[in-house]
């Protein structure tokens, strides 16, 4: 009797929890994120260990930039790709560190391009390093987006013991007081960001330019590629015969530029000689299996080239949590 009695009590107590669960306050919904990892990602080269620096992303309307390619086709190029306008565009810098140097190959946007660039600084410091470590800062040229990140935003040198080195037509060209005033006032701003961004290292002795193919340290070798801007330049890094090359702005759109290098962007200052540079960068990456490093190409814009039978293909780099020499 008393075993069913407490039977009956069990039960008429199980029945009656999703009643009292009801009355209970519900728990409140975890907040959303809405942000990603750290922007950084190591590579081992030989001796030399790569780390991809994100600075952020920007959006770009391509419709008005894209040149040698019809509204439709671009917009079947992103959709394949699940992208739509405006395009979210990664801004990459590369860190190499040889074991007794760090080289900054770019710098980011800074405080030139909006609020989504300027990242650069911080995703420096989650990757471990601080910019007084770094020795050197070579730039590829000098829009906004890979000059900007030199200056703090007191305008002071962000990174106080590098010296920075570019190819000296772009420094001519964009620091030249004659082509400002001639510059269509849409590109005055430009011009200017170079100038705010370099002063305090050309004020410090400290920007060193140099003259077409040049050896810049060991491993690091210089590369001219003009046609983006007058003065663009790709580096050539090397160790234990593995080689990354840094192509800059060679190219903007991979979903639509790999399978056709005809079709250019219209930040390019001569585009006939852009398009020429960029199907040789191919050419070269897919014949020599090397690897390559662009701008703007989705973070961390590391990876390789193939050949395809119309066109090129770009493999981005396979993820790995630990680096493994190659």
């Amino acid at each position: 009797m008393q075993t069913l009695s407490l039977r009956r009590a069990a039960t008429a107590a199980f029945l009656t929890l999703p009643f009292l669960f009801s009355l209970a306050p519900a728990s409140a919904a975890a907040p959303t994120a809405a942000t990603a990892a750290p922007g950084f990602q190591r590579m081992q080269l030989g001796d030399f260990e790569v780390t991809a620096i994100s600075d952020g992303v920007v959006g770009l309307d391509l419709r008005p930039l894209m040149k040698n390619v019809s509204p439709a086709r671009l917009d079947a190029a992103l959709g394949r790709v699940y992208l739509r306008e405006p395009a979210t565009t990664s801004v990459n810098a590369y860190l190499i560190n040889t074991g007794t140097k760090l080289v900054l190959i770019d710098t980011g946007a800074g405080g030139l391009f909006g609020p989504t660039l300027g990242k650069l600084g911080a995703n420096l410091k989650s990757a471990g390093y601080t910019p007084d470590q770094v020795d050197e800062i070579y730039i590829s040229h000098f829009h906004a987006d890979h000059v900007g990140g030199l200056i703090a935003a007191d305008g002071t040198a962000a990174f106080p013991n590098a010296i920075v080195r570019a190819d000296k037509r772009e420094s001519d060209y964009w620091l030249s007081d004659a082509n400002v005033k001639s510059a269509p006032a849409a590109m005055r701003g430009s011009f200017e960001g170079a100038r705010k961004s370099l002063a305090p290292y050309i004020e410090s002795g400290r920007y060193k330019p140099f003259t077409g193919a040049t050896t810049l340290a060991a491993g690091f070798r210089a590369q001219s590629t003009p046609g983006h801007t007058p003065g663009h330049t790709t580096y050539v890094v090397e160790s234990k015969g593995q080689r990354l090359v840094l192509w800059g702005d060679l190219i903007h759109v991979g979903a639509l530029q790999f399978s056709d290098p005809n079709v250019a962007i219209g930040f390019d200052s001569n585009t006939i000689s852009a398009i020429a540079q960029r199907k040789r960068a191919f050419a070269d990456a897919a014949a020599t299996h090397t690897w390559v490093g662009a701008s703007h190409l989705s973070f961390p814009g590391l990876g390789h080239v193939n050949h395809r039978a119309m066109g090129y293909e770009w493999i981005p780099a396979n993820y790995a949590p630990v680096i493994e020499a190659k």
